[in-house]
């Protein structure tokens, strides 16, 4: 027995505690990954080899390996707030410089962007032109506030029963929208012009004939079509079903005060006429007026959305995560992040819920995956070999003061 395996023995003892002080001290940081202080055995080769009877030399730490394990998921108040379940950790981005994390404590700077407490952004995906994700390199997602822009109505789907025991309306009188002796049902539903503003849109149905009918369009009152015509004619199979128009009926160009010209294509595809009283199953436009951002959230997939008062919603970014090969080869960098190493391997970056990679959850985060009892209980254990190597380290200094002593 020598010195040199007691002092490495003590030596890997405290390098144990060390890190489980660590763990203990971290066990309430949000994204936290345990570490685990993993040793080998060391012997001595002689030249010609080690021989079978070598006693070893002691201990070293091997390694100090992270533990990438799932922590337990706590909701917050916070709408940035995320948390992955599963693989992956978000990419950040400070000055153009990559780092990797599980900490999804994040809020909005000045400039919009999504940050951590360090200032570091999060990437991700972002959307073109039209609100489509464009998966291409990632890039700092920042939350625009300006207002949503107006959406002129271009298509009106109309999904109405006329009546098939409706009266003839005859010929004359001409069409008149504040006369219903000249038609025998009528809807109406709110369209947009280019500048946001609302008009009311209105349809007129009149019977011409056995399963013949006249639809008319009037915007604010006003027919859109010339000398009060009727916006097209319509006719059913004897089955109740329509038979013409086949397509969408497009309106006369119209223009709305100060706003640009429009005009409007009405599909009556579910539009049908049985021996019941006359009814309005669905009239949907495509056209919204201008919204201000009154909220966003992060779906499963990293998509967020954000919610404007006039009821829409538009796709302002998708969050990324990024996966490893070997997350274990990660280089720590303090604050909850790690950085890129040639052990970890190149990152794999994909959406959320793709690829192996875990989904998110909105106002939420990850808890550190410290377990407190077992780190207490591996204290005592690193306690009793640091007192069992300093043991050694007594005896052999006795069997020295031993042999000092021979006469």
């Amino acid at each position: 027995m020598g010195f040199q395996q007691g002092l490495s023995g003590l030596s890997a003892a405290a390098k144990s505690l060390d890190v489980i002080g660590n763990n203990i001290a971290n066990a309430g940081t949000v994204g936290f990954k345990q570490s685990q202080a993993q040793f080998a055995d060391v012997f001595a080769n002689s030249l010609a080899g080690s021989g079978g009877g070598a006693s070893g030399i002691g201990v070293s730490v091997g390694t100090i390996a992270q533990q990438f394990t799932q922590g337990n998921i706590t909701t917050t108040n916070n709408s940035l707030d995320m948390a992955v379940s599963g693989n992956g950790l978000f990419r950040m981005s400070d000055g153009g410089s990559i780092t990797y994390t599980r900490n999804g404590q994040f809020q909005l700077d000045q400039n919009g962007f999504i940050v951590n407490s360090a200032g570091a952004r999060v990437t991700g995906y972002l959307p073109n032109a039209a609100g489509v994700i464009v998966p291409t390199a990632p890039a700092d997602i920042q939350i625009s506030t300006a207002d949503l822009l107006p959406n002129a109505t271009t298509t009106i789907a109309a999904g109405l029963n006329l009546n098939a025991n409706s009266a003839v309306i005859p010929a004359a009188p001409v069409f008149d929208p504040t006369n219903p002796a000249t038609f025998n049902n009528s809807t109406s539903t709110t369209v947009y012009d280019s500048l946001g503003g609302s008009h009311v849109a209105a349809l007129y149905f009149a019977k011409t004939g056995t399963n013949a009918w006249n639809v008319y369009l009037t915007v604010d009152g006003v027919n859109t079509q010339a000398a009060n015509a009727p916006l097209s004619a319509m006719t059913f199979n004897t089955n109740g079903t329509l038979a013409t128009p086949a397509t969408a009926v497009t309106s006369t160009a119209f223009v709305p005060a100060g706003a640009a010209s429009q005009t409007l294509a009405i599909n009556f595809a579910s539009t049908s006429q049985f021996g019941s009283a006359f009814g309005v199953n669905a009239l949907n436009q495509n056209g919204y007026t201008s919204g201000t951002m009154t909220g966003f959230s992060t779906g499963s997939d990293g998509i967020i959305s954000g919610r404007y008062s006039n009821g829409q919603t538009q796709t302002l970014g998708q969050v990324v995560l990024a996966n490893f090969s070997n997350p274990q080869g990660l280089e720590p960098l303090g604050g909850n992040q790690w950085a890129e190493t040639s052990t970890s391997g190149a990152p794999l970056v994909g959406a959320p819920g793709t690829a192996g990679l875990g989904v998110l959850q909105s106002s939420a985060v990850e808890d550190s995956n410290v377990d407190l009892t077992a780190e207490l209980v591996n204290m005592i254990t690193a306690q009793r070999l640091y007192q069992a190597n300093a043991q050694t380290v007594k005896t052999q200094d006795q069997v020295l003061q031993t042999i000092v002593n021979l006469r």
